[in-house]
Parts: structure tokens; sequence; C-alpha cells
């Protein structure tokens, strides 16, 4: 696609936005961005694009930014009922997301993961196995590092490895990876998309250009995505922890892929060094995806067996007065949080709450009720919580994650586990989920160096 000239307008001054922008001025665009928000690193970025030559509108959304363009590039977090997705809908201007802009000029094989749960960790892994195998990997998308920020650096050998959000995909158009992966669909982001139906829409969108040549990986053990199989206009391969499945699947201890010849045992579980039945899921994902790409079995052993997983990701934090903190800021929803226990033998003080995303909090009450003794609530949720959680488990709210930090610790006892996983966004009180994580990590630290009073 030839947009030189073209007058594009970005919504959105966000990581993905910034990228899209300086990406379509390097494509010889007349960029314009507009973004409701100002300051920090808005602000920030908007004197760069400035510095280029790219008109820049922030604290609100004019007619003239959108109007007169011949297409609007449109950030993830920017939704539907957006004012300039409203107003270019009404002027009839095409609507393309960051992710179809990188597509339209991207020359590498695609490997695209999405999910509820795991969406990071799996990216990453996968990226990892890559690269252990010699290959040109370049990981980007939804795991912070923008694909239009890559896209023009890709190099014939180059893979692209994409975590790839609901968000991300609802303005996709042609997007078509060579690999597809649907990890889970769980209750998440209803406050966006409105029900469970529109949310799983959007994810198999993931899948709806593959063709003949083209793979999607499907978890069979997930109610809500086993079936899509049926929606897929490719070769599916499954991944399942509890049946043999075409594909890669646990038998024992170990882990075989059979893409429907003869099974190849790849690893032992025991060679998986990320806790929790959820990291088998992904590492089962990432290993359909490794084979697809020519990768061998005991190479795929040797990478996953090195990776060590990613920061507030069940992270292990450190250890106080016997008590183990762990850091699962990235727990926004509440299956992460149910995963996140169940990966633990420990007894658990949680720290839970934040902005609440519609979620049904009660899906955690049954392995609250088996595993955690003490649930510490902070922000927006915490009342919401607090009433779908039984009466029979004790329930304390804090004002601050200090708070609720000093609390837990406090209450623990030697031998607990105190784990922070929210079940819901940070953005009440926090940056983001890396600040809630950084700032819980800094509080341990003090616990740490100050000892229980």
């Amino acid at each position: 696609m030839d947009l030189k000239g073209k007058r594009i307008t970005v919504a959105g001054l966000g990581r993905s936005g910034f990228a899209a922008a300086g990406f379509l001025k390097d494509m010889g665009c007349d960029v314009w961005v507009t973004d409701s928000s100002s300051g920090g690193e808005i602000d920030e970025r908007a004197a760069a694009l400035k510095e280029r030559g790219v008109n820049v509108e922030l604290g609100g959304h004019s007619k003239r930014f959108i109007s007169s363009s011949d297409m609007l590039v449109v950030s993830p977090g920017v939704g539907d009922e957006s004012a300039p997705i409203r107003m270019a809908k009404e002027a009839a201007i095409p609507i393309i997301g960051e992710i179809e802009l990188g597509y339209l000029f991207c020359k590498a094989p695609i490997i695209a993961i999405t999910g509820t749960n795991g969406k990071s960790t799996t990216t990453s892994l996968i990226g990892h196995i890559l690269k252990e195998a010699g290959k040109n990997v370049s990981v980007s998308g939804n795991i912070g590092i923008p694909f239009t920020g890559e896209v023009a650096s890709y190099k014939d050998d180059t893979v692209a490895v994409l975590e790839i959000s609901s968000f991300q995909l609802e303005y996709t158009r042609s997007f078509r990876p060579k690999i597809s992966l649907i990890l889970n669909i769980t209750d998440d982001h209803i406050d966006r998309h409105g029900s469970m139906e529109e949310y799983s829409d959007k994810k198999k969108k993931i899948f709806e250009n593959q063709g003949e040549g083209d793979t999607a990986v499907l978890n069979y053990d997930d109610a809500g995505v086993r079936p899509l199989a049926d929606e897929c206009n490719c070769d599916v391969l499954y991944f399942s922890r509890m049946t043999k499945v075409k594909g890669a699947y646990v038998d024992g201890m170990h882990i075989y892929y059979d893409a429907g010849e003869a099974p190849e045992k790849v690893m032992h579980i025991k060679d998986i060094g990320l806790a929790g039945e959820h990291n088998t899921e992904n590492v089962l994902a990432a290993v359909i995806a490794a084979r697809c790409f020519g990768v061998a079995p005991d190479t795929i052993r040797k990478a996953v067996s090195g990776f060590k997983g990613l920061a507030h990701r069940c992270e292990y934090v450190d250890t106080v007065n016997g008590i183990d903190f762990v850091d699962d800021s990235k727990g926004t929803n509440v299956d992460a949080t149910v995963r996140a226990i169940g990966s633990y033998a420990k007894p658990i003080v949680l720290i839970a709450g934040g902005r609440d995303k519609d979620s049904d909090f009660t899906a955690a009450d049954g392995i609250v009720c088996k595993k955690v003794v003490h649930v510490v609530l902070i922000g927006e949720a915490k009342d919401r919580i607090a009433e779908s959680i039984s009466p029979s488990v004790k329930k304390s709210k804090a004002d601050s994650l200090r708070g609720a930090v000093r609390m837990a610790f406090e209450s623990a006892a030697k031998g607990d586990m105190v784990l922070l996983s929210p079940m819901c966004s940070s953005f009440d009180m926090f940056r983001d989920y890396k600040d809630r994580g950084d700032q819980f990590k800094a509080l341990v630290k003090e616990l740490k160096d100050g000892g229980k009073e």
C-alpha cells in the first residue's frame, strides 16, 4: 500500500499511537495526531512529533483533525464510542488499528498470540525459544513494544512474534498471521466490549483471515475456545493438559507433540521453570508454535528450562520473617488471580482490588475459601470484592497499597505467602500494573530493611 502524501490521523498518543505517527511520517504521510489527554509523557511525545512536522492537538478532539483525513489509525485505548471514531464513521473515513497498519507493511511471517491470560509470558517464551534456535526474531505488540515501531526494520529472515489484545484486534481488517494462538477466553474487559460474546468475537478476529497454509492453535481444555475450530478456515492444532490431542499435550509427566504423524517426547514437566498449571498450558502452546517453525524438541526443552518468566507475573519478590512475598500485579482479572492462587500450596494472604472492569468476582470465591486465609482489599472495587467473597474468609480494607502491605504482613504467619494479585486494573491508584508492582516491591524492601515491629 502506498500512503505517501496521504493525510492520516492517529487517535491516541500512547506508545502505539506515537510509534504509528512516527512510522507514517517516515512513509511520507501528512500526519495529524489527536489525544484527549495531556501532560507528562503525552506532552513529551507531542513535542517530539511537532519537531518532525506532525500536527498535534491535546486535551480534546476537533473535527478539523478528522474530517479531511484519508484514514484514521486508532490506538488500542481508543474505544468505539470515542469522538474520533464517531466523527470518522460519520465522514465515511476508513478506520484501522495500529496492528493493521503494521501488517500492511510486514514482510515477515507472524506468530500472533491472544487470550485473556498468559499472552505476555507465552509471547516472550516463543520469542526466547526461536532465538535459542538461531532465528531472527522480533517480539512486539501488546507486550509494550509497538508493532509499527519494529516492522520497518524486518529483514527477509525475520519472524514476527506479536502479543495481541482484544483492543488491538478490534480494528484489524486484513491481518493474517501464519500462526494464531488463542490461549483462553474468560471474563475480562466487559466494561469496554459490553458482553462476553462481544469480547469473544474480538478475540476470534485473530484467525478470521487465515486460510490454506496457516495454523490456528487452540486450548482444548477451555470450553470457550475449543469449539472455535469449527470457525477456522485453516489447519487447527490443540494443546491440552488433560487429553491427548493433535498438537501438544501432557501424558504422565512429559509433554508430547503430535501433528498427526507420530508423537514426539519434548520434555519432562520438571523442566518447566515456571510455577502453576497455567504456565504448563503456556509452554504447550509455545511448543506448537516452535515446532511449526522447525525447532527441534531438544532445543525447545533447553530453552524452556532456562526461561524464568516475566516481571509482575507470579514473581517472587523476597522472604521477610519467613513470609514469602509474590508480585502478580499483572493479575488484572479474576481468572488470572484464580490461576495465581492455584499455583501455590502455602496459605495465602491476598492483596486485591483496583478499578473494576465489570468483573464477576464471585468466580474467585471457591479457591479463595480453600487457600486464602485473609483478603486485604484496596481501590475502587474493594467493596464489590468484599461482598463477593464468602463471609467465612477474613477480609480487611486499606486506603493505600502501603497500608495493605503492612496489614497483610502483620496478619501473615511464618510459612504463609503474601500475594499481590488484584483481579482489577490499576488505573484508580497507579500509572499502570508495572507501577503497582514496582511500588509493591519497594514496600516489601522497606519491610525487609525494617523488620516486623
